[in-house]
């Protein structure tokens, strides 16, 4: 028995755009530094949800900050190609350092890191972010040394650490700035094994 034409389902796409519009709020009141308090509250309001949806998804607000870093980190680092290799890696770590111009977005990754030593599901996101990260810039030094261009002996994964290090240090310190300056004095030193 034929009732008609049934409805399109769309509980996929309105619970894909309700994580959109939840990642996207976390991320807008992550970058403004004019927002003292971050709750999930805040969070649910900007997004025009309840707090429910959220914990549908996410187990705390650290691990929905953190999932909304690691989406924005894929927006502001894409993969370039310059025409050099010091100059893919010179404009991946500066795209990766101006991500952290924002004074905002910067102290709020400051607050996810010591969240991430309290917080076990923050630790696991945040866990994630940073294989994300390592595994996009392994994958440039990966096609530098197929190349030719980077030592054959080269230890990637010690490149990748020293890469990271520098951000983390700088950031987390505060001792020196994460400029373009300093993005191509670091691609300079990572790339100086060349054969």
């Amino acid at each position: 028995m034929d009732d008609g034409p049934r409805r399109p389902h769309t509980g996929r796409r309105r619970n894909d755009a309700a994580q959109e519009a939840i990642l996207d709020a976390a991320f807008r009141l992550l970058s403004d530094p004019t927002v003292d308090a971050l709750t999930i509250d805040a969070i649910a309001a900007a997004a025009g949800v309840g707090r429910q949806t959220i914990y549908r998804w996410w187990p705390s607000k650290g691990a929905v900050l953190a999932d909304a870093l690691a989406r924005h980190a894929q927006v502001v680092v894409p993969e370039r190609e310059t025409g050099s290799f010091t100059g893919d890696v010179a404009a991946f770590l500066t795209d990766s350092f101006a991500g952290l111009e924002s004074t905002g977005y910067a102290g709020r990754l400051r607050q996810i890191v010591a969240e991430a030593q309290r917080d076990e599901n923050v630790a696991v996101m945040l866990a994630d972010f940073t294989a994300a990260r390592r595994a996009a810039l392994r994958t440039l030094l990966e096609r530098g040394q197929a190349a030719g261009e980077l030592a054959a002996a080269a230890d990637l994964d010690m490149l990748v650490d020293m890469a990271y290090g520098v951000l983390y240090y700088r950031l987390l310190i505060g001792h020196a700035p994460l400029d373009e300056q300093a993005a191509r004095s670091l691609a300079a030193e990572l790339t100086r094994s060349a054969p």
